[in-house]
């Protein structure tokens, strides 16, 4: 019986020995790491073993793997069913025998991300360019029509003061502002705050490059110097104005080039979603006396100033929670992840800021074990909930820690399908190409300038569930090398 015990003993000590053999025989024949900071760890979930670890301890840049962190808090703290609500109302009703609002018209943000032609549930073949759909306010605006709002003597106004106006959270480059990546968060958020504009070359040597914008709607000036060649190398510039209202773009595009199209932040999302709804009603035949104009909640203001409507004339309500948080982590989407962490503290009863999100977070993560800095042996130090930020940073350790508890979570297997699926959808639908045991990984990557990561959960024939994060910083060279030794990692974990 006593060698019984010692066999069984023997054979997972075994098993786990070789399988970080093989883990770190990846990671130190790498020539893409050789200069570059690695973190790692993997945690086999049926009994909590550490079946590998490497500077698990560690605080790295985990780019978007901080998603991970922001939408199991909002899972967690919210629900699957929780819905956000957009509202149009003003403060007086519209005359019911001339059709007349004698005052403001309102358009009020929830933190909806929803305003877009985006499909929900999440579709990994969804049309390209979908987004970029203004069906969402068309919608709004036939229902003020049906009660019958023929006269706006007011403004149309983008009330966004849910939550506080920071455009930006801390430590995101400055170049951000202007990417999509990077757009403005805003409790009004109308196709997540982007247009794409695309340049085509003219027809002759020496002409202006032809612009057209999707959605085709301009709330800005456009100086275009982007010159047509003949022949040679495309080279576009971008430059926006801190107001936002003016786009400058020089370059030069050659005459045989396909295109170049690029997705732009707009500058304020609430006074752009008041312009839309405002052009959309005078379409309709609706009279407005009143210009667009925004309404901002700043930082300084911290009583509640939640904007309250004494007439509601039209309203929309997002899908489940469940369905927005799948966008979040199935395509990165930074700006949806920002808002529901500004989410959680309005629903906790808090300020819509970013410091009141984090400090939801903080206080959702002392719950499982997870520690903020100023602590001993530090976990973590969040200034987002995105990760475009570089100085948010977590230790491996940390991010299987959370993904041990949401496997344990009543909300385990919605948790669980939020995830991209490994050479199927996502993030990671054109990665690990002729490994068709990729699917049995889900995953979030993360993706900075060196900054890659991946972390998440494997069905290992040895191990069962195991959940696993790698993290790479400060990497030399190309990052497409860094992403197939990462993929090489997790596919491992499948031997």
């Amino acid at each position: 019986m006593r060698e019984l015990l010692a066999f069984l003993l023997v054979v997972p000590l075994a098993a786990a020995a070789d399988l970080g053999s093989r883990l770190d025989h990846i990671i130190d024949s790498a020539n893409a790491l050789s200069h570059a900071f690695v973190g790692a760890q993997v945690v086999e979930l049926s009994d909590g073993r550490v079946l590998y670890a490497r500077n698990s301890e560690r605080l790295f840049v985990p780019a978007s793997n901080m998603k991970l962190f922001t939408t199991a808090l909002a899972l967690s703290r919210l629900g699957a069913d929780y819905r956000l609500t957009t509202q149009i109302g003003a403060q007086v009703p519209i005359d019911a025998a001339t059709g007349t609002l004698p005052g403001d018209l309102e358009l009020v943000g929830g933190g909806d991300p929803s305003l877009s032609g985006r499909e929900y549930p999440y579709r990994s073949h969804a049309a390209p360019g979908a987004v970029y759909s203004f069906s969402a306010i068309e919608e709004m605006a036939d229902q003020l029509i049906a009660r019958g709002l023929k006269r706006i003597d007011g403004n149309v106004v983008g009330d966004d003061s849910r939550y506080v106006w920071e455009p930006q959270p801390g430590g995101w480059s400055s170049d951000s502002a202007t990417r999509e990546y990077g757009a403005p968060v805003s409790a009004l958020v109308l196709h997540d705050n982007t247009f794409a504009l695309t340049l085509r070359p003219a027809e002759h040597a020496g002409g202006l490059a032809r612009i057209t914008l999707a959605p085709p709607f301009e709330n800005f000036a456009i100086d275009n110097h982007v010159l047509t060649i003949d022949r040679g190398e495309r080279k576009i510039e971008f430059y926006r104005t801190a107001s936002g209202r003016e786009l400058h773009i020089w370059g030069k595009l050659p005459r045989g080039d396909a295109g170049f199209r690029e997705e732009l932040a707009i500058g304020d999302p609430a006074l752009y979603a008041a312009e839309v709804l405002r052009d959309a009603l005078l379409r309709k035949g609706v009279a407005i006396r009143g210009e667009a104009v925004a309404s901002h909640r700043f930082p300084d203001e911290s009583t509640d100033t939640s904007p309250k409507l004494g007439v509601l004339l039209a309203e929309r309500r997002s899908p489940p929670l469940l369905d927005l948080l799948q966008v979040v982590d199935k395509v990165s989407q930074n700006l949806h992840a920002e808002i529901l962490l500004r989410e959680v503290a309005v629903a906790s009863g808090h300020v819509g800021s970013v410091e009141a999100g984090l400090e939801a977070m903080d206080d959702f993560l002392a719950g499982i074990g997870i520690s903020k800095a100023g602590n001993m042996n530090a976990d973590h130090q969040f200034t987002d909930g995105s990760g475009l930020s570089r100085a948010t940073l977590v230790a491996p350790q940390a991010i299987t820690k959370l993904l041990a508890y949401m496997n344990q979570n009543k909300y385990r297997e919605q948790w669980f399908n939020l995830l991209p699926i490994g050479g199927e959808d996502g993030t990671l639908g054109s990665r690990f190409s002729g490994h068709p045991e990729a699917r049995n990984i889900r995953a979030k990557t993360g993706t900075l300038d060196h900054v890659r990561a991946i972390s998440g959960y494997v069905e290992s024939p040895e191990h069962g569930r195991v959940a696993f994060s790698f993290l790479v910083n400060n990497f030399e060279g190309p990052g497409a090398g860094v992403t197939a030794i990462l993929d090489q990692l997790a596919l491992a974990l499948l031997q």
